[in-house]
């Protein structure tokens, strides 16, 4: 069988994950998350890539490629709002776990409801950066099955 092709997506602001809010979201960077979700994917024997961007039509063209199995996002505040996103992710037709770093529904009112959701399989929120391990182990689980 060959390797599951796992997508990671990071939405805007993410990329100053260790400096944005670190009560919040920590104090790693993403740099080091994505190293330690790339490591954790091939231990497993998958294949990882990575993208993050502040900017929406972005990620979109990237799920536009379907060249990977799986996908794990970290869309940030555009779960709250891109219609667009959701869309993409449905029409890409594979399994989408989305994360997300902090407890989004003990937080403010907006970021309770999350538009992009119903498009993944599951959501991983309140794990701090083990919910992309979990995400990635979720999604191995399921394609082993």
């Amino acid at each position: 069988m060959a390797p599951l092709r796992i997508l990671l997506l990071n939405g805007p602001n993410l990329g100053i994950l260790g400096r944005r809010q670190p009560e919040i979201y920590g104090a790693r960077s993403l740099e080091e998350i994505v190293r330690d979700a790339r490591a954790h994917a091939e231990a497993r024997g998958a294949r990882f890539e990575h993208l993050q961007s502040n900017h929406e039509g972005a990620l979109i063209d990237r799920l536009e490629q379907a060249d990977y199995d799986a996908v794990v996002i970290n869309p940030g505040a555009l779960a709250h709002t891109s219609y667009a996103l959701h869309d993409a992710l449905v029409a890409c037709g594979r399994p989408v776990v989305e994360v997300h770093i902090s407890d989004t529904g003990s937080r403010e009112p907006w970021r309770r409801v999350s538009v992009t959701s119903p498009a993944a399989r599951e959501q991983i929120v309140g794990q701090g950066w083990r919910g992309y391990l979990e995400a990635i182990d979720r999604l191995l689980d399921h394609a082993e099955r």
